[in-house]
């Protein structure tokens, strides 16, 4: 029996549901990167980069190709750069509203 598309998503986001594979996301829309340049711009033990890498290569989110001995990774698809700027305008927005009822609060008298 087919996965409802609901379910789907749901797995989908869940996938994406850790900080390092959202970081090692952002860092791939500026093009490939080897995992030893991940592992200089995230602040994270090798063995933990490497178990997020592969849900991510599992996932098919992002490809893994061999040069020599080094391994490196791209994103599969530019639509994951369009969720990850989608996200960035929601939170902004949410922010935004919550600084707005903030601003609110401190105005009142207690």
């Amino acid at each position: 029996m087919p996965v409802p598309l609901y379910q789907a998503k749901a797995e989908f986001f869940r996938m994406l549901g850790h900080p390092v594979r959202i970081r090692v996301l952002e860092l791939l829309q500026d093009g490939p990167k080897a995992v030893r340049d991940l592992l200089a711009e995230i602040d994270v033990e090798a063995s933990s980069l490497s178990a997020q890498l592969a849900v991510l290569r599992r996932s098919g989110i992002v490809t893994a190709t061999r040069e020599g001995s080094t391994v490196v990774y791209a994103l599969a698809g530019g639509d994951v750069a369009e969720l990850l700027g989608a996200a960035r305008r929601i939170l902004t927005e949410l922010l935004a509203g919550q600084n707005e009822l903030l601003a609110q609060l401190l105005e009142e008298p207690a």
